[in-house]
């Protein structure tokens, strides 16, 4: 009897828990109208050959409004309530309406669409980027623009800023602008460009042999596979001077992609990163990349237009020589933009 009590109330209990709304696609999100999720049954469109069919221009425009990492308000859940989804369509609305009011190089790319991940983390189940292992924590950060210095040479810069690589991940994270990629498939490969920085990975569909082990590549050695509908691509041989999850990572990384067509409009797409160097134990985010109206790629002439190197060295040894010349007459050095900003406490 008790065997049987039991066994019911674990029922109640399961039953009770997937009917909650916090975990399941809240009503009225992409998520939730995704033609694979309203029909079990549909099937993603074929290429000539029989693969299924990923080609065209798509964007991680609608990722905008996701975390990489979850709050700790949402535990475990990976979808917001109705409630809770509203508040973000409403927020989201909001930035696309002073969006739509702004002009200039820097335009946001804000997306047309919501959807109710409360995070890219799906696993672990709490949603957040593992801790990083203490080797990772002592290797030296990249630098960046946005930073305070030193600015010595163009070392000093971030692989983005010299117009170098965004990383295999991040070239589709969503960033401020041109987050479109082009797919284009063969029978024996499919090709990714990255709108930003302009990166093309071929990966072969073939059983051609891996690199050797002593080539490391920007965005690694690629190989898919089909598995279903579901295009498995796994990369190794990375250098160690990119990034994922907001962390430098070893050559050991590696990384296993699944694109699966679920709607006309949208491809959901999960990475697993595996780097024990780097993080404490593999994490895997998921994206839903989808098509824009009218969404083209233009060319991204990065090092045509890159001044901001040029100007911040510049920058830097006029202040060099400024502060030189006040050192001469035994005065303070010059106050940087940044300190007469932010205060020269926070100033590194």
């Amino acid at each position: 009897m008790r065997r049987i009590l039991a066994a019911v109330t674990l029922s109640a209990v399961m039953v009770a828990w997937t009917t909650v709304p916090a975990y399941a696609q809240a009503a009225g999100s992409a998520d939730a109208s995704a033609a694979k999720r309203v029909n079990p049954n549909w099937k993603a469109p074929r290429t000539p050959w029989g693969h299924p069919d990923l080609e065209g221009t798509w964007t991680t425009d609608d990722m905008k409004g996701v975390p990489t990492s979850r709050a700790a308000q949402y535990g475990t859940r990976q979808y917001l309530t109705d409630q809770e989804f509203a508040a973000r369509a409403k927020q989201r609305g909001n930035a696309r309406a002073i969006d739509d009011a702004r002009t200039g190089t820097f335009r946001n790319e804000e997306g047309s669409r919501e959807f109710s991940y409360t995070s890219m983390v799906i696993d672990p189940p709490d949603g957040r980027v593992p801790p990083t292992t203490a080797a990772a924590r002592a290797r030296p950060r990249q630098g960046g623009s946005f930073g305070v210095g030193p600015w010595n040479s163009i070392q000093d810069f971030s692989l983005y800023d010299r117009c170098i690589s965004r990383g295999a991940i991040g070239s589709f994270m969503p960033a401020v602008y041109g987050n479109g990629a082009r797919i284009m498939q063969t029978p024996n490969a499919v090709v990714i460009t990255y709108e930003m920085i302009h990166d093309t990975r071929v990966i072969p569909l073939d059983s051609k042999p891996r690199l050797g082990s002593n080539i490391q590549l920007w965005m690694g050695d690629a190989r898919g596979r089909w598995e279903g509908d579901t295009l498995v691509v796994e990369s190794t041989n990375f250098n160690d001077r990119t990034s994922v999850g907001g962390s430098v990572h070893s050559t050991s990384l590696h990384l296993t992609e699944r694109f699966t067509r679920v709607d006309p409009q949208m491809i959901d797409y999960e990475i697993t990163v595996n780097d024990p160097q780097t993080f404490t134990r593999p994490f895997t985010m998921r994206l839903t990349i989808t098509s824009q109206p009218d969404y083209q790629i233009y060319e991204y002439a990065c090092h045509e237009g890159n001044h901001s190197m040029r100007n911040v060295l510049s920058a830097e040894r006029a202040y060099e020589r400024e502060a030189a010349e006040a050192k001469a007459k035994g005065l303070p050095p010059p106050p940087r933009v940044f300190e007469q900003v932010n205060g020269p406490d926070r100033a590194r």
